[in-house]
C-alpha cells in the first residue's frame, strides 16, 4: 500500500527523488490521486509552512522541498487533470509594475501551488490591466501583488483601483512584501495582507473559502 506519510516526509526533506519515486508508486497502486495530492504533497508543503513560521525552516530549506513537490506534481498533474480533480482555485500573482523583485513572489507561488492552488504567475513589473487580463483569461479567484519598493507600493492600490471597477470586483486581493504593511492593505482596499510566504498560503485559503 502506498505511503502518503512517505511521500510528505520526502517533501518536507526536499528528497525529490523519493517524492518523485513514492508518487509513482502510489499511482501505480491506483491510489486516488486526490490522497496522494491532499495527504502527501498537500500535507509536507503545510508542514514546512508551519516550520517556516516558526523559524525552524529557512528559505533555502523551502526552495528544496518545494522543489521535490513541483517534481511529484509533474508525475501526479496528468492523472489529476484525467480524473476530474480540480485545483483548490486558481490564484494570478506578480509584482507591480515598477519593481523587479521576484523572490519572495517566487516563494509564495510554490508555497500556493504546493497547497493545491492553480497558480498564474506573471512576473515582474506587471502592469495593472495585465492582472485584470490573466484573472478573466484564467477565471481566478484569487490576485496576489508584491512589492518590495516602497516606491512601487503605490501602484498595488491602482491595480485595487482598477480590479474594483472592472467586471472582475468580486476578485479577492491579498498583498504583501518586505515594506507593506497590514495597515497599509487596509488602507489601500485589499483583501488580505501576509507578512511572508507561509501566512500567504493561509490567508489564500480563507479568501477564496470567504
Amino acid at each position: 500500500m502506498a505511503d502518503l506519510k512517505a511521500l510528505a516526509d520526502a517533501v518536507i526533506s526536499g528528497n525529490h527523488t523519493k517524492a518523485v519515486e513514492l508518487t509513482k508508486q502510489a499511482l501505480g497502486e491506483k491510489t486516488a490521486p486526490e490522497d496522494v495530492l491532499q495527504k502527501g504533497l498537500v500535507a509536507g508543503m503545510d508542514e514546512v509552512g508551519r516550520r517556516f513560521k516558526a523559524n525552524e525552516f529557512y528559505v533555502p530549506e523551502v526552495l528544496i522541498a518545494a522543489r521535490a513537490m513541483k517534481m511529484a506534481m509533474e508525475q501526479l498533474q496528468p492523472v489529476l487533470t484525467a480524473s476530474g480533480v480540480k485545483p483548490l482555485a486558481t490564484a494570478v500573482i506578480g509584482t507591480v509594475k515598477g519593481d523587479l523583485h521576484d523572490i519572495g513572489k517566487n516563494l509564495v507561488s510554490m508555497m500556493l501551488r504546493g497547497a493545491g492552488f492553480n497558480v498564474v504567475d506573471l512576473g515582474v513589473d506587471v502592469e495593472p490591466a495585465k492582472f485584470i487580463g490573466a484573472a478573466k483569461e484564467n477565471n481566478a479567484q484569487l490576485v496576489g501583488l508584491s512589492a518590495l519598493l516602497t516606491t512601487t507600493m503605490p501602484m498595488m492600490e491602482s491595480v485595487i483601483k482598477e480590479v474594483r471597477s472592472s467586471s472582475m470586483s468580486g476578485l479577492k486581493i491579498m498583498i504583501g512584501g518586505a515594506p507593506v504593511t497590514k495597515e497599509y492593505a487596509d488602507k489601500i482596499g485589499a483583501d488580505g495582507y501576509a507578512p511572508d510566504a507561509a501566512s500567504a498560503v493561509d490567508i489564500a485559503r480563507a479568501l477564496v473559502k470567504a
